[in-house]
C-alpha cells in the first residue's frame, strides 16, 4: 500500500479523464450489462512468482486460462509489488491482476473509484507475527524490532493495527514502544539470524521459513484475529473498462481460475509442483518442496474475496495513520463470478 503517496502525474491525468465515466452505487456494482461479445483480442494479465498467487501461476503454467480465453490471446507480466501492478493497469499497460488488498484500495481510491473493480478472490489467510526465543506475550514486545515486507502494505497494516490494540505506539520511521523495520520478504531470514530483528509480521512462506530455518516461534496467527477465521491475501482485479467492455472475457477468465484452484484442492502435490516449475521458470529458484508444502497447509485458495476483511483492514489503516479517510462502495463486481456460481449449485459470495 502507497499511504499518502501519489502514484505519478501520469496517473493523476488518466484519472481525471476516468472520473467522467466512474461508476456510482453501493458496495457490490450492478452485474455488467452488454451483449457479451468481447471486443478485445488480447487479455493482458498480471500476477506475481509468489505461491499465494498460486491460482494465477497454475492457470498460466498449464494453459487453463488460455484454453478458457479460446481465441483471444494471452499475454501475461509479472510484478513484485502490488504498487508496480496497479501503476501498469493505470497506464493501460495490463487489463487485470492478481494483488493483494491494500494496493486494491490505493488504486481505487486514488481513482476516485473509477479505475477497478475486484471480480474475484484467490488466496485468503498465511500470514503470522514469528518472533525469536523469549518472547512469549505482548509485553515481551517491548523495545523489540519486528520486520513487515513494506511500509503501509498488508501485514504492515496488520502489525501496526494489532500492536496498537495492545496500547502500543509505533511510528513510520521506526520509533515507538515497538520499532517496524520494513524490508523485503527474502531479506528477514538474514536479519532474524543476525540479531537485526526479533522478528516479524510476515505472509507464507517466510513465516514458516524462519520457523524451520531460524527457530522463531508463532506468537500470533492472523487467521485467529478475524471473523471465521478469514482474510484476503489476494484477489483478481479487472480495469473498469475492460470489465464493461468484455464482461464475456472476465467470466472467462474466473472460470479459468476456478479450474486452476480445482486441481488446488483435488491434488496439491501435483499443484505444488506445478507452482514451483512456474516460480523457477519466472525467477530462476524455487521453493524448497518441504517448505512449499508446510506453508501450503496454512493458505486457503479460494474465490471468495473475503470482503469484508478488505473493508475492515481498510478501517485499520485509517486508525493507525497509514490511510485517509477512503470510500470503498462500488469497489466489487462479483456479478460474473456468482453468475458462474449459481450455474453450479454454489452459494454466491458477498460483497461484504
Amino acid at each position: 500500500m502507497f499511504t499518502r503517496a501519489r502514484l505519478g502525474t501520469a496517473i493523476a491525468a488518466l484519472t481525471a479523464a476516468m472520473l467522467l465515466a466512474s461508476c456510482g452505487g453501493g458496495d457490490e456494482t450492478e452485474p455488467t450489462s452488454g451483449s457479451g461479445e468481447a471486443t478485445a483480442t488480447t487479455l493482458r494479465l498480471g500476477y506475481f512468482p509468489n505461491f499465494t498467487h498460486a491460482p494465477a501461476l497454475i492457470g498460466v503454467q498449464n494453459g487453463i486460462f488460455q484454453d478458457h480465453l479460446g481465441d483471444v490471446k494471452l499475454e501475461t507480466t509479472t510484478f513484485n509489488a502490488g504498487g508496480e501492478a496497479i501503476e501498469a493497469l493505470f497506464a493501460g499497460a495490463i487489463d487485470a491482476s492478481f494483488i493483494g488488498p491494500n494496493p486494491t484500495i490505493n488504486g481505487f481510491a486514488q481513482s476516485g473509484g473509477a479505475a477497478l473493480r475486484v471480480v474475484s478472490g484467490a488466496a485468503a489467510n498465511g500470514a503470522f507475527l514469528v518472533v525469536r526465543e523469549g518472547i512469549d506475550s505482548p509485553e515481551d514486545l517491548v523495545g523489540k524490532t519486528l520486520a513487515t515486507p513494506q511500509l503501509g502494505n498488508t501485514q504492515d497494516v496488520a502489525l501496526r493495527f494489532w500492536l496498537k490494540e495492545q496500547g502500543y505506539e509505533t511510528t513510520e520511521e521506526g520509533g515507538g514502544d515497538v520499532s517496524i523495520t520494513p524490508m523485503p520478504n527474502g531479506d528477514t531470514l538474514n536479519a532474524f539470524a543476525s540479531g537485526a530483528i526479533d522478528g516479524g509480521w510476515l505472509p507464507e512462506p517466510w513465516a514458516t521459513r524462519l520457523v524451520t530455518e531460524a527457530g522463531a516461534h508463532v506468537l500470533v496467527d492472523e487467521a485467529d484475529l478475524w471473523p471465521d477465521g478469514q482474510f484476503v491475501t489476494t484477489q483478481l482485479i479487472i480495469s473498469t473498462e475492460f470489465l464493461e467492455e468484455n464482461p464475456l472475457l472476465v467470466e472467462q477468465l474466473i472460470a479459468g481460475e476456478r479450474e486452476a484452484i480445482e486441481l488446488i484442492d483435488s491434488d496439491s502435490q501435483e499443484a505444488q509442483s506445478v507452482v514451483n516449475e512456474a516460480i523457477k521458470a519466472l525467477t530462476g529458484d524455487e521453493i524448497n518442496p518441504d517448505l512449499l508444502a508446510a506453508a501450503w497447509e496454512n493458505v486457503q485458495f479460494t474465490v471468495d474475496p473475503v470482503a469484508q476483511s478488505l473493508l475492515t483492514g481498510a478501517e485499520h489503516a485509517e486508525a493507525v495513520g497509514l490511510l485517509d479517510p477512503v470510500e470503498l462502495d462500488g469497489l466489487y463486481d462479483l456479478s460474473s463470478l456468482n453468475k458462474l456460481l449459481e450455474e453450479d449449485g454454489e452459494d454466491e459470495v458477498s460483497a461484504g
